[in-house]
């Protein structure tokens, strides 16, 4: 799960660092101050080892138009939290076969993010997906879980959300394919162009 801007790593290491202060303290020979500073250096370094993925880590944006960045960006950070809410939501329904289908879905979801994540510019080739099917597979998702926890859930409103999913598993897959085929638009020059620097190099 990405992180894009939680602190739950602050939290973690002053808890670690704490516990360790009061372990030292009483159960060493330790001075406090020794104590404070091993304290200190040990959550310094967790809060760096623990710190969250950031958008983008990796990639050279200085080669990349910051327009498409800054627009990919937005994007992604308004998808990622109901892409997480799709993956709990799917951790959440006890019917097997549903599970599945909704685990289906996040699976897309995080595929199309992490790609758009290494690619910026095809961000707009999936805008409406990542700001309106996401949200709302993670809004449907969420509904049948609270529906089927029910002690007496209303199967016919299980089987009518259970279809709605059914087509956002479509809608997926169009978006899905619909980004790998824009990549795939170069594949297409490239191949035209080394078929005609074959012709010509066999007709020499």
């Amino acid at each position: 799960m990405r992180g894009f801007g939680n602190d739950w790593n602050w939290i973690v290491a002053g808890l670690i660092s704490a516990a360790l202060l009061i372990g030292l303290s009483a159960l060493t020979q330790f001075p406090f101050l020794v104590s404070a500073v091993i304290s200190a250096l040990v959550f310094a370094g967790l809060v760096f080892v623990l710190a969250p993925r950031q958008l983008f880590e990796g990639l050279d944006l200085s080669t990349m138009n910051g327009s498409r960045v800054a627009f990919a960006r937005e994007l992604l950070a308004q998808a990622q939290p109901a892409a997480d809410r799709l993956t709990a939501a799917a951790g959440s329904i006890a019917d097997k076969d549903m599970k599945v289908k909704v685990k289906n879905l996040s699976d897309i979801a995080a595929d199309v993010i992490s790609k758009v994540e290494q690619k910026p510019e095809t961000a707009p080739s999936v805008r409406r997906f990542l700001t309106y099917y996401v949200p709302q597979a993670a809004e449907v998702a969420e509904g049948y879980a609270t529906l089927a926890n029910r002690r007496a859930p209303s199967q016919a409103r299980l089987a009518n959300v259970g279809a709605v999913i059914a087509k956002l598993q479509d809608a997926f897959v169009h978006y899905s394919d619909s980004l790998a085929d824009s990549e795939l638009g170069t594949l297409d020059v490239d191949l035209r162009l080394i078929q005609e620097s074959l012709k010509e190099d066999i007709g020499r």
